[in-house]
């Protein structure tokens, strides 16, 4: 593949619900473009960017896929995205580094969770963006009703046919473009040739309308173009084009495009539209690129796929890593297709590229020239809310588990791994199930450790609810010297404040050198209360009295018997259960707003109040027993249809209600075998 200069260069990703067609319409590009000779199904798992053993097995898209494409003089890099939420991460790092968002519709099941939530990052974003309605080939599609739905879920947005299917489903057979009033009309065999024909006359006056009201659009981007507008000039070809152009830079428009994947309809149509329309890439002044995905190949080493703003990357030269203060040495850049890489020379500014062995570098890393360091804006990874617990099935793993966490982690942002201290657990935290699970699998197959995953323990506290005055003595005689130390304690609550221990000793009962060692003995002691074996908080010890042996106490004899004491004291002061309580900020369409406080409320929430987030989302603060949330990521899911999310952080520690306490204690003991 040769060098492409920056103006004949286009970055663009494909996104869209699962199914919708996204790789489906990647083959497609390349078999057009003469990348392949035929073109693979996914269902035969020959696709040339499902290539990963876990996307053949699942049949689903899991990674981001760099797939360019040689068009009419130009490159275009097509990041095809995975359609799944699980896998949102990857979507927002491509779009990160795209120019347009194409985002692709089924003819059939229309605007989908998964594509609403893509639309909203991508207005969010200012991202210019393009629709293509898919799969008009099939059983009950309907261009106009997809249209429709767009229109009324987003009536600030202004959706601009720029074709019009013909025929419908099975007759499905070409698409007419508005701008140039032609009809394009394809061959059934799916090799993509077809004939320029004149519009039918069935057709013309819907097309008269659509081309004014396209005028109407996207007069307004171009000054000239709108004066000749104004004054009542019909605008031609050119001046459609031109002001097109311009409008979708501005985000002024949303062309709407469509077709068949399958049927390989209407694709090099929007494959000249990519070419012909979409914005050449921005560049900065500066040398920079951004490292926006990572993969662990086992036979390669640690891929770094990086977009490049300005300057220009050569193999074998040495670069600074602005996000970590660190040099790093660029080994031989390649083009990747799918899984086939092309070794290069050099990537010029605005091109993709991967480059292999970066030691260092993470996703969202600048890299720059040192002489004039710059940090680009980095990826907005979405949060990740489901935890799950893991284990190494066999024990000799342990010590590999570590490190291949560590390494395949670093392929995906929103996989977080964390050690809960309390718990004593291995905590793995994603975005779904589905995720978290193919996860694990490509731990088996790329390091060949096989891992247990289960829901984590709920880190519950004891404490006591009143004060008792005991005693604890450890007395022990051996030959030669024995072992003694005497104390008597108050234990008494003491909410908010964890542990604080005091002494009050008159006459030296307890001499000042053994003090320590009895709160050392009740420090040790508070980690597993006498309930379940759960820490202690929330308490507060006095020394008040005790005895001492001249020649057989010691400081370990006063430490075991604090820790006495305390046993037999906790045990007598009316022993409760504490539950941790999370702060939960819930965003959720305002549909789902009862359904979603009706949840709360059954999980023995306290919902504090709601805010508008916008005009169609809803904020709602709620405190909740963390026990309740374990799952609630996927809870919400289900609620919601995937469009609800939400955060939430440790609040604090509260008594579990009394009637709920009984049967917990007796759950949470059977757990443990006691």
């Amino acid at each position: 593949m040769k060098t492409y200069d920056t103006n004949h260069l286009r970055n663009v990703c494909l996104v869209g619900h699962g199914g919708a067609g996204k790789s489906s319409l990647t083959e497609t590009f390349l078999f057009n473009s003469g990348a392949i000779n035929r073109i693979g199904k996914i269902t035969e798992g020959n696709t040339v960017s499902d290539y990963l053993p876990e996307e053949v097995k699942h049949k689903v898209s899991i990674s981001t896929s760099l797939i360019p494409i040689e068009w009419q003089g130009v490159k275009v890099n097509v990041l095809d995205t995975p359609g799944y939420l699980d896998f949102f991460g990857e979507v927002k790092s491509a779009l990160r580094v795209a120019e347009c968002g194409i985002l692709v519709l089924c003819g059939v099941a229309g605007l989908e969770v998964q594509a609403e939530i893509t639309l909203n990052v991508m207005a969010k974003q200012k991202l210019p963006r393009v629709v293509f309605v898919n799969k008009l080939d099939r059983k009950n599609a309907n261009f106009g009703k997809v249209l429709d739905q767009l229109k009324d879920a987003y009536p600030h947005e202004k959706f601009v046919p720029l074709q019009l299917p013909v025929g419908q489903e099975e007759s499905f057979q070409g698409v007419i473009d508005i701008i140039e009033n032609k009809e394009y009309n394809y061959e059934a065999n799916g090799n993509g040739k077809f004939i320029v024909k004149e519009v039918p006359a069935e057709y013309q006056l819907e097309i008269e309308l659509l081309r004014d009201q396209l005028a109407e659009a996207v007069a307004e981007a171009d000054d000239e173009v709108l004066m000749k507008y104004l004054e009542g000039e019909r605008l031609n070809e050119a001046d459609l084009q031109t002001a097109l152009r311009m409008a979708l830079r501005q985000n002024l428009v949303t062309p709407v495009l469509c077709g068949s994947a399958f049927r390989n309809i209407g694709v090099a149509n929007i494959m000249n539209f990519l070419v012909d329309f979409v914005p050449a890439p921005e560049i900065v002044p500066e040398k920079a690129a951004l490292v926006f995905k990572t993969l662990a190949d086992p036979y390669v080493g640690k891929m770094s796929f990086f977009r490049v703003y300005g300057g220009k990357f050569s193999a074998e030269t040495m670069v600074y890593n602005s996000s970590r203060g660190l040099d790093e040495k660029i080994g031989q850049p390649f083009y990747l297709r799918g899984k086939t890489q092309e070794p290069v020379g050099s990537v010029s500014a605005g091109d993709i590229a991967v480059v292999a062995k970066l030691q260092e570098v993470r996703t969202g890393d600048t890299l720059c020239g040192k002489e004039h360091p710059v940090k680009l804006q980095g990826i907005d990874f979405p949060v990740s809310t489901l935890a799950v617990a893991i284990a190494p099935k066999t024990k000799g793993d342990e010590d590999k588990l570590g490190s291949a966490l560590v390494r395949l982690a670093e392929e995906d942002p929103t996989i977080k791994i964390s050690k809960n201290t309390e718990t004593k657990e291995l905590l793995l935290t994603g975005l779904g199930e589905m995720q978290l699970e193919i996860f694990l699998e490509k731990l088996a197959r790329k390091f060949g450790v096989a891992v247990s995953m289960k829901v984590p323990r709920v880190p519950y506290r004891e404490t006591i609810r009143k004060a008792v005055k005991v005693e604890g003595k450890h007395k022990k005689q051996t030959g030669g010297h024995g072992q003694y130390g005497h104390v008597w304690i108050n234990i008494e609550p003491s909410e908010g404040k964890d542990f604080e221990f005091a002494e009050a000793i008159f006459g030296g009962s307890v001499p000042k050198q053994y003090i320590p060692a009895v709160e050392k003995g009740i420090r040790e002691a508070m980690t597993e209360g006498t309930m379940v074996g759960y820490p202690v908080t929330d308490i507060k010890v006095t020394l008040c009295d005790g005895s001492y042996h001249a020649v057989d106490s010691s400081e370990m004899a006063f430490k075991l018997a604090a820790i006495i004491a305390f046993r037999k004291g906790v045990g007598l002061a009316i022993p409760t259960l504490l539950e941790p309580v999370v702060e939960v900020e819930i965003t959720v369409p305002e549909v789902f707003m009862g359904d979603v406080i009706g949840d709360i409320n059954g999980k023995r929430g306290k919902v504090l109040g709601m805010v508008a987030s916008n005009e169609k989302y809803q904020v709602i603060r709620a405190h909740v027993p963390q026990a309740e949330m374990m799952r609630y990521a996927i809870d919400l899911r289900s609620l919601t249809q995937g469009r609800g999310s939400f955060t939430m952080e440790f609040l604090q520690y509260e008594e579990v209600p009394g009637k709920l306490s009984e049967t917990l204690v007796n759950q949470l003991k059977s757990a443990q075998g006691h």
